[in-house]
């Protein structure tokens, strides 16, 4: 670094410098290749012979060797495919008059769940949350989240607030303390 008249020469101060470091970084990684890295042929294998030169210790004779590539395993015209294996579910538990009686407070309200497991699970939290002193607004919070994952909410039907009501209401009135 050169100094004359208490200014620094020679270096290249503020945005321009950056931008310009900016730009050749990216030209000469741009330069590196052409992003050539997936294979252009498909390799093929093939019969080899190769002779091996006798050594001075051994008797003059020639030593061959043959490596044949593993032939690809044939299939026939008639074998089918094997049916995919069904992977075992688990059983859902029967259902109480309690939780039926919840579930159909629901769908009169006009809320169709993909599965008793959330709404269930809403009601439950519903009433241990109302035994344990937890607020109305911090209950709610909870309950629209968790009435939002069932698959079968739409948003565009209605809000999730009115959604998580309705859970709320329905668990009050039909699973809790019953």
């Amino acid at each position: 670094m050169l100094r004359t008249r208490g200014k620094a020469t020679g270096i290249v101060a503020g945005r321009g410098a950056a931008a310009t470091l900016a730009i050749a970084s990216v030209l000469l990684l741009g330069a590196c290749g052409g992003n050539d890295s997936t294979a252009s042929s498909t390799p093929t294998l093939k019969a080899t012979t190769t002779t091996a030169a006798p050594s001075s210790a051994q008797t003059p004779s020639v030593v061959q060797s043959t490596t044949t590539a593993a032939a690809a395993p044939t299939t026939t015209v008639n074998e089918q495919p094997q049916p995919a294996q069904t992977t075992p579910t688990l059983s859902t538990p029967k259902l109480t008059a309690k939780d039926q009686a919840f579930l159909a407070a629901l769908e009169a309200r006009g809320v169709t769940p993909s599965s008793p497991d959330i709404p269930l699970a809403v009601a439950s939290y519903v009433c241990h949350a109302k035994q344990s002193g937890v607020s109305d607004q911090e209950i709610q919070t909870y309950v629209n989240a968790m009435a939002g994952q069932d698959p079968s909410y739409d948003p565009h039907k209605m809000p999730i607030a009115q959604l998580g009501q309705i859970y709320t209401d329905a668990a009050n009135q039909t699973y809790c303390g019953k």
